[in-house]
């Protein structure tokens, strides 16, 4: 398979029908289009450009096709099947076969009479009618491998709502693991009531009768029953190593899934530091289903078996045992309300003091260079006090709700055996020395779990108040629906605003008012404006940012809110004023995530935002790691690269908002020079302060206070335009004085 499959058609690029009747279509990418089209039929709309191919896998296959559709809002199913099973799925829905050569056609239909099944090509789709295949024929080609495809009913496990019925659910899918560590508990708890038991005869027997015979036989039974327990034990806890750890990965990947999905503009109102201190707080919910509530309920198992052994062995000492833990248990109830409280603040002061050691860390470059670690040392220092304050109101409250438990903890321990002492002296029939012994023993094993579902109420204060500090962040509408559907349609470029109003949450006065304006695909686009006057607001409604805008935004004739938000995205290159490049190569920076680019298109897109200059010079060249913050290349190099990585996708429309204002003015040259020919055959869209560098553009969309002012080309709006006159006098009154003084000294001598 050739690279470029990973990614089998860029943003903008020709469909396989504009290639040409003789272009062929390689194998995987026949794959992935049977399965797009499969889905289809279920009104799933999928792109091929977001499937991701896992390392050194040449062809996708069936496992990383359901993982990517599950991804994607699907039900999948990869089943090996035989043809005699095949061909009785008449009137099925399409069907994906998978083909030795890495290829796949759809199953529509089958005749199981005349021994056939019916294939579609995936590439023609309906509009050619499909075709009977034998088992002979089938069997040549044909891996014995299908995926099944559904919409998924309701609301996903990965859309739900997040709360402790969320989290239960995600436990209780893994029924084969709590089966099995069900049956290894009710096994140990059964065994456990045995040693007790032959304590007793130990004593009873075998101390009173002098037998040694007696005793051999109890050891040697003894002894096979605590072998069993330890490999029982074993298991059970392996069992519950995988279960943890199945339950902690798919929490993990739910929580960051969701995290990404939020909308920009919650970030932007949040403290970044404040949202990961929520959100990290549903780590202590996993904790604590799969930590002290796991145990406590294996060790309900217990309770279940051996509570009637000791209601047999004495019904009082068993009552009293009962009734020394429901008395725990009422303390704890009692003290959860105001326990809880003491929890939020001491979570909150907690959350706050993250927020300022992350902002700290993230800005470490200003306070050091502003000399600010006295004035941060003492924010810290206040936030610590804070934490330390609520921790110890927590601390004391929790230990004097110990301290009213201790004494019933310890009459279950220690008084029940003076209790059952007594019994035995004033009425021996009642209970037998062995059989005190063994209630002993016994009864430890059953006082634990009720005093740990006891304190269990304890525990679940704290759990819920981090649940609700998470669900705060994790519950914010997504925008996965806008990810996952809405129309694809061949991006080109022509832009309409009709009417377009918009103004950002929270504030009441309008950040674009009624903006009219429309330009071709292909046009080069200058947006221009005082501060504060609507072009950045232009340019991040055009990448989907904020789509609450009334009117009509359009692209290419299609309402922008009709659009799948990733097909939208990928088919724009955009360069903001402050870019950020993750820690890798340069050569992965400029490929962001898109492994089917080979490095001549990385040294394409290098050389056409004139960075390939200073990346040749470095001694790793394109393989030079950049360091987490970008601390080892400058501003300008930096900016280069993102353009580099704007570039590299070929798109159809660009956004540049203030690209150029963190260049020197050699690169800025540059960058104007190729601007040009970056912009040939796209739709570029540039904000900039600087006019110069819009003067060679097709239209120039003059801006004030949200409304649109003017549109034209710069001669025409130097005449007509009093804003972009202005601005334009303002930005080169040096020039137009220095022009006008030479101009005088000329008349002067020529006079």
């Amino acid at each position: 398979m050739d690279q470029t499959d990973h990614v089998p058609e860029q943003a903008g690029s020709p469909s396989d029908t504009d290639r040409g009747q003789g272009a062929p279509v390689s194998a995987p990418v026949i794959r992935l289009k049977a399965v797009v089209a499969a889905a289809k039929y279920h009104g799933l709309e999928l792109d091929i450009r977001d499937f991701a191919a896992e390392p050194g896998e040449d062809t996708p296959s069936p496992a990383t096709l359901v993982r990517w559709l599950e991804d994607q809002g699907a039900v999948a199913k990869a089943v090996r099947i035989k043809w005699r099973y095949l061909v009785k799925m008449t009137n099925s829905p399409p069907i994906v076969l998978m083909f030795r050569d890495g290829s796949a056609a759809l199953m529509v239909n089958a005749t199981p009479d005349r021994g056939v099944v019916w294939l579609q090509d995936p590439l023609k789709g309906a509009s050619v009618a499909a075709v009977p295949v034998d088992e002979l024929r089938l069997s040549q080609i044909w891996t014995g491998d299908i995926l099944l495809i559904k919409r998924r009913k309701g609301e996903s496990e990965a859309d739900a709502p997040v709360s402790l019925g969320w989290l239960a659910q995600m436990v209780l899918r893994e029924k084969r693991s709590l089966r099995d560590i069900g049956i290894a508990s009710m096994t140990l708890s059964v065994l456990q009531i045995f040693p007790p038991l032959v304590v007793m005869q130990v004593v009873d027997k075998v101390v009173g009768y002098h037998s040694m015979s007696t005793l051999v036989s109890i050891s040697g039974l003894l002894f096979i029953f605590s072998l069993y327990e330890v490999l029982i034990s074993y298991g059970r806890r392996e069992l519950s190593m995988v279960l943890t750890t199945r339950i902690d990965s798919r929490i993990s990947l739910h929580l960051f899934s969701r995290l990404v999905s939020l909308p920009l503009e919650y970030f932007e109102r949040q403290q970044a530091g404040n949202v990961l201190g929520r959100v990290t707080a549903i780590y202590k919910v996993r904790d604590f289903l799969t930590g002290r509530l796991m145990s406590t309920a294996l060790d309900m198992f217990t309770l279940v078996v051996i509570l009637p052994f000791l209601f047999m062995l004495s019904s009082t000492l068993a009552w009293m045992t009962v009734a020394c833990a429901g008395l725990i248990g009422l303390v704890v109830v009692v003290a959860m309300n105001p326990l809880a409280k003491l929890m939020t603040q001491q979570l909150a002061a907690d959350r706050n003091r993250s927020a300022i050691l992350y902002e700290s860390v993230a800005g470490i470059r200003t306070l050091k260079t502003l000399a600010l670690e006295p004035i941060r040392k003492q924010a810290w220092d206040d936030a610590t006090a804070e934490v330390i304050r609520w921790k110890l109101a927590v601390g004391r409250f929790s230990n004097w709700v110990q301290t009213i438990v201790m004494p019933l903890d310890l009459f279950i321990s220690r008084g029940i055996i003076l209790v059952g002492a007594y019994l035995a002296l004033v009425s021996p029939s009642s209970v037998g020395m062995g059989g005190l012994v063994a209630f002993m023993m016994l009864g430890a094993r059953v006082a634990s779990p009720l005093v740990g579902l006891a304190r269990l109420m304890d525990d679940f204060n704290e759990v819920m108040a981090s649940l609700g500090e998470a669900s705060s962040v994790l519950n914010q509408p997504t925008e996965t629906k806008a990810l996952t559907t809405g129309m694809r349609p061949r991006i080109k470029g022509a832009l309409s605003f009709e009417g377009v109003n918009f103004s950002y949450p929270g504030s009441t006065q309008l950040a674009l008012k009624n903006v009219n304006f429309s330009v071709p695909a292909g046009t080069m686009l200058g947006l221009v404006g005082r501060s504060g006057s609507g072009k950045s607001t232009i340019t991040r409604l055009l990448q989907g940012v904020s789509r609450s805008y009334t009117g009509y935004l359009k692209l290419d004739g299609v309402d922008l809110r009709e659009i799948n938000l990733t097909h939208l995205r990928r088919s724009f290159g955009v360069v903001l004023q402050d870019n950020f490049l993750f820690r890798g190569t340069i050569r992965e920076n400029i490929t962001a995530g898109r492994p089917g680019l080979t490095i001549d298109d990385v040294v394409h897109a290098a050389r056409m935002a004139g960075a390939e200059e200073f990346i040749e010079r470095m001694p790793a060249g394109y393989e030079t790691f950049i360091e987490e913050g970008s601390t080892n290349i400058s501003g300008g190099q930096r900016q280069r690269l993102a353009i580099a990585r704007a570039v590299i996708t070929d798109p159809k429309l660009m956004i540049l908002d203030e690209a150029t204002s963190a260049l020197d003015p050699e690169s800025e040259a540059l960058v104007n020079a190729n601007l040009e020919r970056i912009g040939k055959g796209r739709t570029m869209v540039i904000v900039s302060h600087r006019l110069s560098s819009l003067v060679n553009c097709d239209q120039i969309c003059v801006m004030d206070q949200g409304e649109v002012a003017d549109i034209a080309p710069h001669n025409v709006l130097l005449e007509r335009c009093d804003i972009y006159r202005t601005l334009w006098m303002q930005q080169n009154r040096h020039t137009e004085g220095r022009t006008s003084s030479e101009g005088a000294s000329l008349i002067a001598e020529g006079e």
